[in-house]
């Protein structure tokens, strides 16, 4: 009897501490995990909200760029810690759905592995090419890629990111089998397109925008339904003639069996960010569309990333490309 008094007293004691625990946070710095290497979409769009969570939270949203695997080793590593509250990760459509398709043998499992915080923004992704590169549409890239398979090169943010997926289901409806250079983030790979090491990207219009408006490279597409209100001469694939969409989205998760309070309080911080207007203007002018009322719950978030990997599924198999 006393022993089970004692459980139940201790039990209690724990839940309390918890609760205060809960309650206090953060009480130092927090660590925002983003998987790829600075510079990359993820990256901007990244710094962009942690720089408003940190004075709405009271405490430094510390940035670190953990690049590798598609995205992977970042979001493992915040799979694997410890679920406080003070290490999550901006996951996206290619670290939080895509790659479980992708991969034969992913390093987490999306679904059970993370707690869903927020939905942060969705952003299209266009088909953009180095500077010299002998063609100014759509039309005129599919006939030159058919033409030059055995030599064109093509970069991503890394094997089963975003931009690697885009290029994936774009060679799919081309009909074409290209090389991939995957990079350590969209950056470095951004540098080589620029330099002429490598033929194009499917890159999202958050990082891909300066580029084409600079000179730099060259637009030749924008992969979704609609044209994009910071790009609105920038034709989309459908209005070109081949069918095929790409984007990807922001959004933080936290290690698995975090405290509903502690998740809470980083979606109310996370949703005020997105929603304060100098936050807005600076994700419109990056293409990218902040999240909607209905989906700013953490459970909206979870069914999303189910669905999301459903989604695409099909696709992924489809184009008969699966990695170890």
């Amino acid at each position: 009897m006393k022993k089970t008094m004692f459980a139940v007293a201790l039990t209690a004691m724990l839940a309390l501490t918890g609760s205060a625990g809960a309650q206090n946070f953060p009480d130092r710095p927090v660590t925002m995990i983003i998987p790829f290497a600075a510079g990359g979409p993820q990256d901007t769009i990244g710094r962009i909200i942690a720089q408003r969570m940190t004075e709405l939270l009271g405490q430094t949203v510390v940035i670190e760029n953990v690049g590798g695997a598609g995205g992977m080793t970042g979001s493992k590593r915040v799979a694997d810690a410890k679920p406080d509250g003070y290490t999550f990760v901006l996951g996206s459509v290619g670290t939080h759905a895509q790659n479980q398709t992708l991969y034969k043998h992913p390093l987490y499992n999306v679904v059970t592995d993370f707690t869903p915080v927020a939905f942060l923004a969705e952003t299209p992704i266009a088909i953009i090419t180095r500077p010299d590169l002998p063609v100014n549409n759509l039309k005129e890239f599919v006939a030159y890629a058919k033409a030059n398979q055995d030599k064109m090169q093509f970069g991503s943010a890394g094997a089963g990111s975003a931009t690697h997926l885009a290029c994936v289901v774009l060679n799919s409806a081309m009909g074409t089998k290209l090389v991939h250079v995957p990079y350590k983030g969209t950056g470095p790979a951004m540098q080589d397109l620029i330099g002429g090491r490598i033929d194009f990207l499917c890159d999202i219009i958050a990082s891909g925008k300066a580029q084409i408006d600079g000179g730099k490279v060259k637009g030749i597409a924008i992969m979704t339904k609609d044209r994009s209100p910071v790009l609105p001469n920038l034709a989309t694939t459908g209005e070109q003639g081949l069918d095929v969409q790409a984007y990807t989205w922001s959004s933080l998760f936290l290690p698995k069996g975090a405290p509903a309070d502690v998740v809470k309080k980083l979606n109310a911080a996370a949703i005020g960010a997105i929603e304060t207007p100098s936050v807005q203007e600076r994700l419109k002018g990056l293409g990218a569309t902040a999240a909607k009322k209905d989906q700013q719950s953490p459970e909206w978030l979870g069914k999303f990333v189910a669905s999301e990997v459903k989604k695409w599924e099909a696709p992924i198999k489809a184009s008969g490309v699966q990695s170890d």
